[in-house]
């Protein structure tokens, strides 16, 4: 348990980094550490999760699961969106952590068990305290003005449409069908 603990903690810290202590101007080796702290926070929190002791405290019905799905389909949408640039993704203050968050939270509902609560609730409760401090930092956000282009509402259909089905496969083939029983 205790590396998935560390890697929470340095994905928190990789992250909060920037907001915690900015520097002016580029700088390729705060990057390249960040990036690296990142990297190895998902090591830390995949061996972590998969030593971990499982304590259950629920099982996921169908009806989770089917409430699970809806929010991560959801959540790779806002996601995609904030790339993007559509409609949502310039209205909404923060897509991407949104997304995030829905995802994190989607898999609190269908994993009743201690390990997963201390990542995706780790996780989740990252993504609140982020939106937290940039609010905070950059109390004076306006929404930029948008136009409505078709084209980029379909991409970002389509493309979390195709991360999902993507993600899907893989838990899939690692032995977690979130498609079914």
């Amino acid at each position: 348990m205790i590396l998935l603990i560390l890697g929470v903690a340095l994905w928190w810290g990789a992250h909060l980094y920037k907001r915690i202590a900015p520097h002016p101007g580029p700088d390729n080796r705060r990057k390249g550490i960040v990036t690296v702290a990142l990297v190895l926070s998902v090591i830390l929190m995949t061996v972590g999760y998969k030593r971990a002791d499982v304590t259950m405290w629920w099982a996921a019905g169908p009806a989770l699961k089917g409430i699970n799905n809806l929010l991560v389909l959801v959540g790779f949408f806002l996601f995609a969106s904030a790339g993007i640039k559509n409609r949502i993704g310039t209205q909404m203050r923060h897509p991407q952590l949104t997304g995030f968050a829905l995802w994190a939270f989607a898999h609190l509902l269908v994993n009743g068990d201690l390990p997963s609560f201390v990542l995706f609730g780790g996780l989740l409760l990252w993504a609140l305290v982020e939106m937290a401090v940039i609010n905070r930092a950059e109390p004076n956000w306006v929404r930029p003005p948008h136009q409505t282009v078709m084209r980029k509402e379909v991409m970002a259909a389509v493309g979390a449409v195709a991360a999902y089905l993507v993600v899907g496969l893989i838990h899939a083939w690692l032995g977690y069908n979130p498609f079914g029983a």
